[in-house]
C-alpha cells in the first residue's frame, strides 16, 4: 500500500512541476504558489548553484558556470533536440514493454501495435521538418522580396537597418540573437526544435503540435483500454462482489478496483498519466497558435502590441487628464459656479475611463486567408 501511495505523490509531483515550469507565467497563476515554483526552477535554482559554486570555486567557478548557461541557452545547441527523442523513445518503449503483451485485447485489436509505431514515426518526422527547414532567413538576396510581401504599418513596424546583419529589417521580421540572423515573419525561437519559427516551418511546428496532441489522447485512451480489457478478461468486478462481498456500485468498487489497477499496472498508470497531462500542456499550445494564425499574428507580434497599446493607452490618458485640469481650471476661474451634487460627482464617470484604443493590425486578412497565409 506504501508503495502504491508512493506512485500517487509521484504523479502529483510530476504534475504540479511540469505545470509550474511551463505554465507558471501565465496571467492566471499570478501571485499563486505555481508562480512562486516557476520563478525557482527558472531563477532561484540557478542563482542558489552560482552562489555554491561560487562558495567552493571562487570567480573560476561562476565564469565556468556561466558559460555553461550561455552554451546552453544562449546558443544554438542540440540538448533539448537530445531529450525529445530520449522522452518520445523511452515513452514508446515503456508502453512496448508493458502494455503490448495484452494487445490483441478484449477492446484492443492487434493492428493497433503497428498504428501506434506509424504515429511515432509520423511526429518524429514532423518534428525533423520544423527543426531543420529554413524558417525564412532573410539576407540580402531576398530581402527587397520580404519587403514587398510585408509593408511597414508604422505602429509596431517602421522601416529601420538590422545593426547586425546590416540590412534593411523587413516589417514582421527580426533579428533572432540565438541564431544570429533576422527571420522573416519571426514567431519565436524554439529550443526543442533548436530552431527558428518563422514564415517557413510555422506550418509544421502547428501540425507538429496538433499531431502530438493527438498521440498522447490516443496513448492515453489506448492504455485505459487495455486496462479496461484485463479487469474484463479477469473477471475482478465479479471477484470482488462475490467472494469479497462489496455491493455491486460505481461508488462501492471504484476504491477496490483503482487499488488492484495501481497494485498490478502501476508502470501503466503512470504512463496514462504522464500522457494525459502532456496532451493537455499540448491542447493549450496548440491553441494558442492557431489563435494566432486565425488572426495573422506572431508571438513576437503580441508582446509588441501590448508595449504599443500600453504606450499608447498612457499617452492618451495624459491628454484626457490635462484637458480634464484644464477645464478645472477655468471652472474655477469663473466668478459664479453652481456647486455639484454630492451623489453626482460620486457617480460621475471618470474621463479616464473614455479613452478607447484599437488595435490596427493590418495583416488581418479575414479567417480563410489568415489561416492560409498565416501558417
Amino acid at each position: 500500500m506504501a508503495v502504491q501511495w508512493l506512485l500517487v505523490c509521484h504523479g502529483l509531483v510530476t504534475l504540479l512541476v511540469v505545470v509550474s515550469f511551463l505554465c507558471g507565467q501565465w496571467p492566471i497563476f499570478q501571485g499563486t504558489f505555481i508562480q512562486r515554483i516557476h520563478h525557482f526552477l527558472t531563477f532561484g535554482a540557478f542563482d542558489y548553484l552560482r552562489r555554491f559554486v561560487e562558495y567552493l570555486f571562487g570567480s573560476r567557478g561562476t565564469n565556468a558556470l556561466y558559460l555553461t548557461q550561455y552554451y546552453f541557452c544562449d546558443r544554438p545547441n542540440p540538448i533539448l533536440q537530445v531529450i525529445y527523442l530520449a522522452i518520445i523513445g523511452g515513452t514508446y518503449y515503456l508502453v512496448v514493454n508493458s502494455t503490448f503483451n495484452y494487445i490483441p485485447g478484449h477492446y484492443m485489436g492487434g493492428y493497433h501495435r503497428y498504428t501506434s509505431l506509424l504515429g511515432v514515426g509520423v511526429g518524429i518526422i514532423l518534428f525533423l521538418l520544423t527543426s531543420f527547414s529554413d524558417p525564412g532567413i532573410v539576407n540580402a538576396d531576398n530581402v527587397t522580396q520580404y519587403i514587398s510581401v510585408y509593408p511597414y504599418d508604422n505602429l509596431i513596424y517602421s522601416e529601420k537597418e538590422c545593426s547586425t546583419c546590416k540590412i534593411l529589417k523587413p516589417a514582421r521580421s527580426k533579428h533572432c540573437s540565438i541564431c544570429g540572423h533576422c527571420v522573416a515573419r519571426f514567431d519565436h525561437h524554439c529550443g526543442w526544435m533548436n530552431n527558428c519559427i518563422g514564415e517557413k516551418n510555422t506550418l509544421y511546428f502547428v501540425m507538429f503540435l496538433l499531431w502530438h496532441f493527438f498521440l498522447c489522447v490516443y496513448g492515453t485512451v489506448a492504455i485505459g483500454l487495455v486496462l479496461a480489457g484485463r479487469l474484463k478478461e479477469l473477471e475482478v468486478v465479479y471477484i470482488l462482489t462475490a467472494y469479497y462481498g462489496i455491493d455491486n456500485s460505481f461508488r462501492s468498487l471504484a476504491p477496490h478496483v483503482v487499488q488492484w489497477l495501481i497494485g498490478s499496472y502501476n508502470t501503466q498508470i503512470l504512463l496514462m498519466v504522464f500522457l494525459a497531462i502532456v496532451s493537455l500542456l499540448l491542447s493549450g499550445f496548440f491553441g494558442y497558435h492557431l489563435s494566432l494564425c486565425i488572426s495573422n499574428t506572431t508571438t513576437n507580434e503580441t508582446f509588441k502590441w501590448q508595449d504599443y497599446l500600453s504606450w499608447q493607452r498612457k499617452v492618451n490618458e495624459a491628454k484626457v487628464s490635462g484637458e480634464a485640469l484644464k477645464a478645472s481650471l477655468g471652472d474655477l476661474s469663473q466668478e459664479t459656479k453652481h456647486p455639484q451634487s454630492k451623489w453626482k460627482s460620486f457617480f460621475k464617470r471618470s474621463h479616464l475611463e473614455e479613452v478607447e484604443i484599437i488595435k490596427n493590425n493590418i495583416y488581418d486578412r479575414g479567417f480563410f486567408q489568415n489561416l492560409y497565409f498565416g501558417s
